[in-house]
């Protein structure tokens, strides 16, 4: 055989090597092996010199990947399984607190004190918790198979994050399996939840902690357990300290939260030294503990398919710690914990230290971050805080020309999880603010920069980028660092007279990000929604119209992760609550490493910026303006009814890239909503926005707050 033809058979048989190196494993370990490692999608993507929408592809089991980056991360992935194992049933229990073994956790702080999940081994099932038959269920409400949460691989939690409890002590869990549970009292729930149940869920990241068990009581439960069906107390949402429920806990030396009894109760025990944390969350239905502006019908869905939704939410997002804005921050946390187990040299023992990239500890803002009734910002003079807030632009009825009122339509398109989009690959602030006067304007420093951006002349028809009502500045004033870099990139000179910056930076938000996002796609799937980024944008749009008819329970959990996503943002600025409050008095928020208003500020900035360059472009290219903006929605005269009809489109048919394309990933555009333009243009001419009524009744805006 001649030495050409021999090498070019070894060549192939090379290839067909490493096409089959390895074996890749299932897409739910690939996503569990890069969380277990504290990798990020954007890190991964980056060694391998993708995409981070190719690595996200991958872990979604859309795509595979093909020579060479498959050899690559065939290799990443079993490193990583090599260090983090998957918990197998033969396994022995984990190494209690303290061991040799294995690093005790860095803290282990009372629930009273922090809402961060401790790390728990629960006892193995007794004989009392059974798998009894399939739940009770209407014929019209079958659980699809893509939407079951996956089975757990840790046996200490085998029956998944919560349950639901009905009033005949059916206790619906994730996977279909149903539990009996015989308690009728409040302590006896907590101590079999803790004993036999098997509830709960491993931490995502492994300095932080495992998710306590959630009991979700429906209103026949809370009749069996003792509880009333409405708190009296609607101003503090909780029982009276004096209420025979809290009694018989107290009597069984159960403790409860600062919050007390509420509609999001924790129920735990003081942890000794070297002992295991001892927590049951429960979420009282009838309590209205799943809001219906984050949960939609959730309460209205049969106990089966409500354990079913929140199994997939807990999955997915984490297992809910009280509202979805509560769950959004505690998310981040739970990604990034604030501290790590560290070895001490000298002795040998484990001690608690910060966790790198972390925010990991409380650190006041600057002045103009600040909300008014902070302490540093007393004496602050009132028109010179940080105004980085989402669109709310009407455009003046007077700038609109006759062509634009004779056409039919009002057309509103809506960006998908907008502050999702922009928290990607922000660069934020890990530390404190330090003031700096006469600064060069650098758009890698994160922080606030007073600046004059009121000379820049803009088209009056688009909102100005640099306020939330889209009026010109007529000003200096404060604004967040990618404000003042889209100034710079329309090509006018910034010259900042002061700034207050954070020079110890990071993507804390990533992980927060990358997991959201995957959670989102996937439920968009699971609804019939193609989630490709290539998908044919007609094809898109019919599958939007029918969506949320496809499975009643999924659709709740695609609102709970929106509202995730915007609530998380919101609580990162979360205001003083109560009547006894004074402005200059700390409250509890300001105690967390996560009360964060610059870290907010920054995200809506993006947002909002990230808004006018695609309204610009559309501008540019067509020579079409926006007749309003409410947040993430802008609404457009169409001489049609889809967005295809007035937004740019490449030969191919295809929406101009740089503009509102169409489709279901995060900053990407949907169909919000159509109405006549002669409907529009009267609102506009009594000072309302269209925006706010396109999908034909009242929308909430919704600033992340």
């Amino acid at each position: 055989m001649p030495r050409t033809e021999q090498e070019g058979l070894f060549a192939a048989v090379d290839a067909l090597l490493e096409q089959a190196a390895g074996v890749l494993p299932p897409p739910a370990e690939r996503v569990r092996l890069r969380q277990a490692g504290s990798l990020t999608q954007t890190e991964v993507a980056r060694a391998l010199k993708v995409r981070r929408e190719t690595v996200a592809d991958w872990e979604a089991g859309r795509k595979e990947p093909r020579p060479p980056k498959r050899a690559a991360y065939v290799r990443l992935l079993e490193g990583l399984a090599a260090r983090f194992p998957a918990a197998q049933p033969a396994d022995p229990p984990e190494a209690p607190t303290g061991s040799a073994a294995v690093p005790p956790p860095a803290t282990t702080p009372d629930p009273a004190e922090s809402t961060a999940t401790d790390e728990a081994s629960h006892p193995e099932s007794s004989d009392t918790a059974r798998r009894s038959p399939a739940p009770r269920r209407p014929a019209n409400q079958a659980a699809p198979a893509s939407t079951a949460a996956p089975a757990p691989t840790d046996q200490r939690f085998r029956h998944g994050p919560l349950g639901v409890l009905d009033g005949d002590g059916t206790l619906y869990c994730a996977g279909g399996t149903v539990l009996t549970c015989p308690a009728t009292t409040l302590p006896a729930l907590v101590e079999w939840t803790l004993a036999e149940s098997g509830l709960g869920a491993p931490r995502l990241h492994r300095h932080g902690r495992d998710s306590d068990p959630l009991i979700v009581i429906t209103a026949s439960a809370a009749q069996r357990l003792g509880l009333p069906p409405h708190l009296e107390d609607r101003r503090g949402l909780r029982l009276p300290d004096d209420h025979p429920v809290v009694r018989q806990l107290a009597r069984r030396q159960w403790k409860l939260t600062r919050r007390g009894f509420g509609p999001w109760a924790r129920v735990y025990r003081p942890v000794p030294a070297g002992g295991q944390r001892q927590c049951v969350q429960l979420a009282v239905l009838p309590w209205d503990a799943l809001d219906a502006r984050a949960w939609s019908n959730a309460t209205e869905l049969h106990p089966a398919d409500l354990a079913r939704a929140l199994a997939v939410y807990a999955t997915r997002v984490l297992t809910p710690r009280g509202s979805t804005a509560v769950t959004g921050l505690e998310l981040m946390t739970a990604l990034r914990p604030p501290t790590r187990a560290v070895r001490d040299e000298a002795s040998g023992g484990w001690g608690s230290g910060p966790n790198p990239g972390a925010l990991t500890c409380p650190v006041d803002p600057a002045p103009p971050e600040a909300t008014p009734e902070h302490p540093v910002a007393q004496g602050w003079p009132k028109d010179q805080f940080l105004d980085e807030e989402a669109y709310q632009w009407v455009r003046d009825p007077a700038l609109l020309d006759d062509a634009e009122c004779l056409l039919p339509h009002a057309v509103g398109i809506d960006i998908n999880t907008a502050f999702l989009a922009a928290a990607s690959r922000l660069a934020v602030g890990i530390g404190g603010p330090a003031h700096v006067t006469r600064p060069a304007f650098d758009k890698k420093l994160p922080g606030c920069w007073l600046v004059d951006l009121s000379g820049i002349d803009l088209d009056p028809r688009l909102p100005s980028p640099f306020t939330s009502s889209g009026q010109r500045p007529t000003g200096p004033a404060w604004y967040a660092t990618p404000t003042v870099a889209y100034a710079a990139e329309l090509g006018h000179a910034v010259d900042p007279v002061e700034a207050y910056l954070r020079h110890e930076t990071g993507a804390y938000l990533d992980p927060w990000h990358d997991r959201l996002r995957t959670a989102y796609l996937a439920t968009m799937a699971d609804l019939g929604v193609p989630t490709d980024r290539d998908v044919d944008e007609r094809a898109f749009l019919a599958a939007m119209e029918q969506h949320r008819e496809t499975d009643p329970a999924t659709a709740c959990v695609l609102s709970a992760v929106k509202s995730t996503v915007k609530g998380g943002i919101g609580k990162l600025r979360e205001r003083p609550q109560g009547r006894g409050y004074r402005d200059g008095q700390r409250w509890p928020a300001l105690e967390r490493p996560t009360w964060r208003p610059d870290i907010r500020a920054a995200v809506i900035s993006k947002a909002r910026v990230n808004m006018h360059r695609k309204m610009a472009n559309v501008a540019k290219a067509t020579g079409r303006y926006p007749l309003a903006v409410l947040s993430d929605c802008v609404v457009y005269p169409s001489p049609g009814r889809s967005p295809l009809d007035f937004l740019p489109l490449t030969p191919e048919g295809r929406v101009l890239p740089g503009t509102f394309r169409l489709g279901a990933n995060p900053g990407a555009a949907k169909l919000e909503g159509v109405q006549d333009m002669a409907w529009a243009v009267d609102l506009m001419e009594q000072g309302h926005n269209p925006a706010r009524h396109i999908k034909g009744g009242d929308a909430v805006l919704d600033e992340g707050e």
